[in-house]
């Protein structure tokens, strides 16, 4: 059995952080190693603990998640910062994204769908909450030219969808049937039909999609 998914949960409201730390402990391959209550904490916990995952909330109290993300994506760099927030921002997304972080999620996500961005993280993947990254998209798609997703093929529309609800490519895989380096190839095909560098801007025409 691989070892667990090692989590650090900063936040400085300790009933919420409670609530995130019971849901993702409840999983058997998540392991929670620390809980912070501000920038400075986080930062100090993340380079004692390396965990693989480290949850920050954007308005915290001193430096901040912003702040903090980037200096724990300096100090520990292999370990996966995911944002989790209740600001509907671009700029705060695209800050956070340049802090070094590897996803975005609103608070009021499920349980389930959190676990399972915790471990896209973990395996390198970036994820955007799909309702903030359908109004991204709409504010910087007005005017455009036709629509790029008009040359993919019924299956990589099929994959395209289910890389912007933030499954992994093995999670794809098991849902269309297909092996994960199969799914590997399809996204790599994706991305250049698209003209996308990343799944993130993949995931946000994913989003448009519906």
């Amino acid at each position: 059995m691989s070892e667990p998914i090692r989590i650090l949960v900063a936040d400085d409201h300790p009933l919420f952080r409670e609530g995130v730390v019971h849901s993702l402990a409840s999983e058997p391959d998540l392991a929670i190693v620390g809980q912070a209550a501000s920038g400075e904490e986080a930062l100090r916990l993340a380079r004692d603990l390396l965990p693989d995952v480290v949850l920050l909330d954007i308005g915290m109290p001193g430096w901040g998640g912003l702040v903090a993300a980037e200096k724990i994506a300096t100090a520990c760099p292999a370990t996966r910062i995911v944002m989790l927030t209740v600001i509907e921002d671009e700029d705060k997304l695209l800050a956070a994204f340049k802090a070094g972080a590897r996803g975005y999620v609103l608070k009021g996500v499920s349980a389930r769908e959190l676990a399972n961005v915790v471990r896209a993280a973990a395996h390198g993947e970036v994820y955007v909450s799909p309702s903030l990254a359908a109004g991204i998209l709409l504010a910087h798609t007005r005017g455009r030219p036709p629509d790029p997703l008009e040359e993919l093929t019924e299956r990589e529309l099929e994959i395209l969808k289910l890389v912007g609800q933030g499954l992994t490519n093995r999670e794809i895989g098991d849902r269309v049937h297909l092996s994960e380096k199969t799914i590997k190839h399809y996204i790599t095909n994706i991305l250049q039909k698209l003209q996308v560098r990343s799944r993130v801007e993949a995931a946000l025409l994913a989003a448009r999609r519906g």
